[in-house]
C-alpha cells in the first residue's frame, strides 16, 4: 500500500476544535462570502455558489467550489445549486489550463470528518491542478511543499483569465 503523506495540511487541521458541527456563522466558508473579494481570493461569485483560491493549497491554482447555502453534504443541495456547481466545475478547468497548463486534475470532495474533510459542515468541491512530477522528495524529507507561485499572484492569474473568458 503507497501512503500520500500530507503533513502541511495538519497545521490547517489542528486549528479547529474538537466541536463537531460548526454554525453558518462559524463557518470559514460561510465568512468568505461576507468579505471583499479580493481579500478573501473569491475568483467568482454566482447565483448559489462561488470560486475561491484555497489558502492551503495543494498545488498552485488549487480553487474550492462552495454554495453559499451552508450544507454539509451535496444530497441537501437543490437541483440548481448543484447544476451551477458542475458548470463552475467546468469553467474553473478551463480557467486553470489556460492559466497554469496543468497535465491533469484532482477534482473531489470530502464528505464529513472521516473522509477528511477540514470543513466538513460546509459542502465544497476541490479543483487541483497536476503536473506530472509535481510531489518529490521535498515534502517527505523536509516537511515541505514547493509552490512555485505565491497565493496573491495565482490569484490575480486566475482571476483575469476567469474575467477575461466568455461564459
Amino acid at each position: 500500500m503507497k501512503i500520500l503523506w500530507n503533513p502541511w495540511r495538519y497545521e490547517y487541521i489542528k486549528q479547529f476544535s474538537s466541536k463537531t458541527t460548526k454554525t453558518a456563522e462559524e463557518c470559514l466558508l460561510c465568512k468568505l462570502q461576507k468579505m471583499p473579494e479580493d481579500y478573501a481570493l473569491i475568483v467568482h461569485k454566482g447565483q448559489c455558489a462561488f470560486v475561491v483560491l484555497n489558502a492551503y493549497p495543494y498545488n498552485t491554482g488549487h480553487l474550492m467550489i462552495a454554495p453559499y447555502l451552508h450544507v454539509a453534504d451535496i444530497t441537501e443541495l437543490d437541483e440548481s445549486t448543484v447544476l451551477e456547481i458542475m458548470s463552475l466545475l467546468k469553467k474553473c478547468i478551463r480557467v486553470l489550463r489556460a492559466t497554469f497548463n496543468p497535465d491533469g486534475f484532482n477534482i473531489g470532495a470530502n464528505i464529513g470528518r472521516a473522509a477528511g474533510a477540514g470543513i466538513p459542515d460546509h459542502f465544497h468541491l476541490h479543483v487541483v491542478p497536476r503536473w506530472v512530477g509535481d510531489s518529490n522528495f521535498m515534502v517527505v524529507i523536509a516537511n515541505t511543499k514547493p509552490l512555485p507561485m505565491g497565493l496573491r499572484e495565482a490569484y490575480e492569474a486566475i482571476r483575469k483569465q476567469w474575467l477575461d473568458e466568455a461564459e
